[in-house]
């Protein structure tokens, strides 16, 4: 049993592209499959697939890397914490890489990448960073 999956899922996420595995599995959710979403969406991630293995739907992520077989994911980190929850308004959403990286920002509208947080007014709890 996980403490914390999202982090669980960053780790793994942290820990493919490290050994530069084509893909990473991790045990689904929607919320998990959310972010996956976004992060295929805004290019850190080539695709996801939901899969079943007797039973236990999981995730399969599929990582990104450059021409060279470099990295294109060079940090990924959990900000809100279940010991220690992050939230911001909607005028302190945070510029991570001044636009070059990305926030996803739990809000009422949904799961959101930080543009479009800062686009539609809305603040809510910062999830992870990218860039």
């Amino acid at each position: 049993m996980f403490s914390d999956p999202i982090a669980d899922m960053l780790t793994r996420i942290r820990n493919g592209l490290v050994v530069h595995k084509e893909s990473v599995d991790v045990p689904a959710s929607k919320f998990k499959e959310q972010i996956a979403d976004i992060l295929v969406k805004e290019g850190f991630l080539r695709g996801v697939e939901r899969h079943e293995n007797e039973g236990k739907p999981f995730l399969r992520l599929f990582l990104k890397y450059g021409p060279r077989r470099e990295q294109v994911i060079q940090h990924i980190q959990r900000v809100s914490r279940p010991g220690r929850r992050v939230y911001v308004g909607a005028e302190n959403v945070p510029n991570v890489r001044r636009g070059l990286g990305l926030a996803i920002i739990s809000t009422s509208k949904g799961l959101l990448p930080d543009r479009e947080a800062r686009k539609l007014g809305v603040g809510g709890e910062v999830i992870c960073e990218v860039w």
